[in-house]
């Protein structure tokens, strides 16, 4: 092989080892929640697990409501003080005389 031909092949070997990489995370990712699955439906996991984990998830879930709760609320304050710090002529008021 030429110079030019394996100048050409380092950015194509550059850029292919981390699409490789990212692929083979995938596929290794998609595995293991089949082979979970598969434990799963022939009732591998506890009972006892399975409650505590859905227990956290209702945990969190109320965490999260109460979170968007307070956002809302933020927002509501941020808007009033807003709407009162806004300079004057802004929302049609006269500006003060000098």
């Amino acid at each position: 092989m030429d110079n030019g031909t394996v100048a050409l092949f380092i950015p194509i070997l550059a850029l292919a080892i981390p699409v490789v990489v990212i692929v083979v995370n995938g596929l290794q990712k998609f595995w293991k929640f089949r082979l979970e699955e598969t434990r799963l439906r022939a009732g591998g996991a506890d009972s006892s697990e399975l409650e505590q984990l859905r227990a956290e998830v209702e945990q969190l879930r109320a965490e999260l409501a109460e979170v968007a709760e307070r956002l809302d609320f933020t927002e509501r304050i941020v808007a009033q003080s807003g709407a009162r710090g806004q300079l004057p002529g802004q929302r049609g008021e006269a500006p003060p005389a000098p």
